[in-house]
C-alpha cells in the first residue's frame, strides 16, 4: 500500500490502553510491505492525516517480483530501512533525554522530507499534535510541551503547528547526537 498523500503511523496499544507509536509514513513510502508475507500484523496501521493511498492487491506484487528482480531488491531495500529507522526509534525511546529524542524525531522527519521534495529552507508541515509527539517519545504532552518551549528558546526550531522550521541544523542534529546514515538516503549501486 504506497502512501501517496498525508501521513500515517503504526502503533501498538497496552493493554491499559496506551498507545506507543512505533514508526511514523510520509508521502512515497510503503509502510506496509510486511504484510506481504505475514497475514496477521501484529500493530496497527493508522492515518494520522487525511492521506491518499495505493492498493496493489499482495499477488500482484509478488507476480511482479518474479519477472521483475530489480522490482523485489526495491522492496527489500525499503524493507530494510524501515527495519533500520525501527532500531533507531528503540535508541531514541530507550536511551536518549527527551531533547535528544525530540531534536532527532525532528531532524529525521526533515531528512526524510526533503529527500521526497517537501522541505524548503528548513521549513516542512508536520500535522502532529503534542499527545502525538509524545506517543512517538515516550513522552507525556506537558514534557513534550516544555521540550518544544526550549528548542523554541534555544533558537533551534521555530513551531507554528502543523509549520515547523529548522532554525539551526546543525544545533538540532549535534543536540540529536543525529547520524543519517540509517536513512540511506544516497542512491546506492
Amino acid at each position: 500500500m504506497p502512501l501517496a498523500e498525508g501521513f500515517a503511523y503504526r502503533a501498538k496499544i497496552t493493554q491499559d490502553g496506551k498507545r506507543q507509536v512505533l514508526s511514523l509514513h510520509i508521502p512515497g513510502e510503503i509502510p506496509d510491505l510486511q504484510s506481504l508475507y505475514l497475514n496477521v500484523m501484529d500493530h496497527d496501521f493508522t492515518t494520522l492525516t487525511p492521506c491518499t493511498l495505493g492498493f496493489i492487491p499482495h499477488e500482484a506484487i509478488k507476480a511482479l517480483c518474479k519477472q521483475r528482480p530489480n522490482v523485489t531488491g526495491a522492496l527489500w531495500r525499503e524493507t530494510l530501512i524501515d527495519a533500520a529507522i525501527f532500531r533507531e526509534w528503540i535508541v531514541n525511546v530507550g536511551r536518549r533525554s527527551a531533547d535528544e529524542r525530540m531534536a532527532h524525531l525532528f531532524a529525521e522527519i526533515h531528512r526524510r522530507l526533503r529527500a521526497v521534495g517537501r522541505t524548503s529552507d528548513g521549513d516542512f508541515n508536520f500535522p502532529i499534535t503534542q499527545s502525538d509527539l509524545g506517543d512517538c517519545l515516550g513522552l507525556s504532552t506537558v514534557h513534550v510541551n516544555r521540550t518544544l518551549q526550549e528548542l523554541r528558546q534555544e533558537g533551534i526550531m521555530q513551531v507554528e503547528r502543523p509549520h515547523y522550521r529548522i532554525l539551526d541544523h546543525d544545533k538540532l542534529e549535534e543536540l540529536a547526537g543525529f547520524d543519517p546514515a540509517y536513512l540511506h538516503l544516497e542512491p546506492t549501486g
